[in-house]
């Protein structure tokens, strides 16, 4: 246990780095924070009193990115540098974390922490970018991939593997996966505006329910948007989207509209005047979709499409 703690520390963190750990049992509601240097932390009594907190019941978390010298506490004003991006998969976990690992739009990442079955924590080694630029990095992560798009502060907590995570019975063992040794850069993240992924172009056919929930169709919208963007072929990604959504009403309507607009925005962000988009949209549909009505369903698709590209293109 305490190796596995060490070497996770010793990765994402300098010599003479300032960490903040913190130490929450659910049972007897307490929190204790410590900040202390990493030389500290990594020391074997240090590791083995907090290996007896959590034998005691309690979760051990280390704050994502290391603090500025002397610091007292853990506020976003007390962060020295952005050391990682990171991505919390709560739902969904084994179909979204494949996703991640097939895109070509995020880089490798560093590791990947089972936190609970079919839950994990994703963490990119970064260089180079701002809080700001790392806020609006980690919510378009949030969206793409799925996860809470709210979870973007530079001074989160993330579990520390090597310990238990006491939210269980029995307790389950955070293990993790290292991937790459990289240090990533903002050129590296290739994914859609958070204004494209905020547009639900699916009049009709969004789920009822929790507002999570409609994080789905936002998670499929952002897929289109990046696969297209990358040139994929519209009907093997009609038919992926069909299969993968088959809780919908109608799968393969949801697809088709999903992908045409998405292929229409990209089109329009390209250039392309309004009657090449509708003719290519009636000729990519013309022997799956009945003739009457065609022309109409195009030319309405191409409708919403502009409007998005236009708002992409002025924001």
């Amino acid at each position: 246990m305490d190796e596995v703690a060490k070497d996770f520390l010793t990765r994402c963190f300098a010599p003479g780095d300032t960490i903040a750990l913190l130490l929450r049992n659910e049972s007897m509601a307490t929190t204790k924070q410590r900040i202390v240097a990493l030389e500290q932390a990594l020391a074997p009594r240090y590791l083995a009193w907090l290996a007896r907190q959590n034998h005691d019941g309690a979760n051990i978390y280390v704050a994502v990115n290391p603090l500025r010298p002397g610091s007292r506490k853990r506020t976003k004003e007390s962060i020295a540098s952005v050391r990682h991006l990171y991505l919390d998969i709560d739902e969904d976990g084994n179909a979204r974390l494949a996703a991640l690992r097939a895109s070509d739009g995020v880089p490798l990442p560093s590791a990947i922490l089972s936190t609970s079955p079919g839950k994990y924590q994703v963490l990119w080694q970064v260089d180079g970018f701002g809080f700001a630029q790392q806020e609006e990095t980690l919510k378009r992560l949030a969206l793409t991939f799925g996860g809470d798009p709210a979870c973007t502060d530079c001074n989160r907590v993330l579990r520390i593997p090597g310990f238990l995570n006491r939210k269980y019975s029995p307790a389950y063992s955070v293990a993790v996966e290292y991937l790459s040794d990289a240090v990533v850069h903002p050129r590296d993240f290739r994914l859609p505006d958070c204004l494209a992924l905020a547009t639900l172009p699916l009049r009709g056919t969004a789920r009822h329910g929790s507002p999570h929930k409609d994080s789905d169709s936002e998670l499929d919208w952002a897929w289109a948007c990046v696969q297209i963007a990358q040139g994929k072929d519209a009907s093997k990604l009609t038919r992926e989207l069909a299969f993968r959504r088959s809780d919908k009403p109608n799968p393969l309507y949801y697809a088709q509209r999903t992908i045409d607009i998405a292929s229409a925005r990209q089109w329009f962000l390209a250039g392309a005047p309004i009657d090449d988009v509708i003719t290519m949209l009636i000729e990519r549909r013309r022997f799956e979709l009945p003739a009457v009505g065609c022309s109409a369903r195009a030319r309405e698709i191409a409708s919403t499409a502009q409007r998005m590209a236009a708002r992409r293109k002025f924001a």
